[in-house]
């Protein structure tokens, strides 16, 4: 099991800013994912022991490319249990997330987590992207969800027009791999571009991961 000293510790080294309530937040939160991986499958049983490296400090990648300014609205599109939504809302306690997945069970773990972690300012509710109305994000977020055209295609009708951040709004996901075609596959629909995660983090795990933001 982890112990919170190590936990504070990979914290800071990346996030000079951490405050001690959001390393505790955060310590908290992957001692909550051990708890509910034994009822619902969050994340890989396999994997579960690596909840913080490959799981939380991956969607925290997102704090490390964006700082999100107060009062920005983000969708977790696809969230499962939480990621990256979770992690992010204790970093950005301003910006209002919205987590949103297919599966009921996974949202009701998010609801559970947030509640037991004080977390203000996240939203979860049992939903698809193509069946949200009336609602418009700066930012769409996705971690594994599927390819990035079809991202992009759900992504574009939620976004909204006015900019408060100085990145343009749009969709911002992790992917691994070689994304060579799915780059091809809307760069005639609009701006994207890679980063690797490796520039963050020192570690092999974050060598083949990428953040891509699509502009919309």
């Amino acid at each position: 099991m982890h112990q919170k000293e190590d936990i504070a510790e990979l914290l800071r080294k990346y996030f000079y800013l951490i405050s001690d309530q959001q390393i505790e937040q955060i310590f908290n939160l992957g001692q909550l994912y051990h708890e509910w991986n034994d009822k619902v499958n969050v994340v890989s049983r396999k994997d579960i022991q690596n909840i913080y490296h490959h799981h939380i400090l991956h969607s925290l990648s997102i704090a490390k490319f964006i700082d999100f300014v107060p009062g920005t609205r983000v969708l977790d599109l696809g969230t499962g249990g939480g990621l990256p939504g979770l992690p992010l809302a204790i970093m950005f306690p301003e910006t209002r997330f919205h987590l949103i997945d297919g599966k009921r069970k996974k949202v009701d773990v998010v609801k559970d987590i947030a509640r037991r972690l004080e977390l203000g300012n996240i939203e979860a509710t049992h939903l698809r992207a193509e069946d949200i109305e009336n609602r418009k994000y700066d930012f769409v977020l996705a971690r594994a969800v599927t390819a990035l055209d079809r991202l992009y295609d759900w992504s574009r009708p939620l976004i909204r027009k006015q900019q408060i951040n100085g990145l343009p709004n749009g969709l911002i996901t992790l992917k691994g791999g070689d994304l060579t075609e799915e780059l091809e596959s809307i760069e005639s629909k609009a701006y994207a571009e890679q980063f690797p995660i490796s520039a963050y983090f020192e570690d092999p795990y974050f060598d083949e991961k990428h953040i891509v933001y699509v502009q919309i």
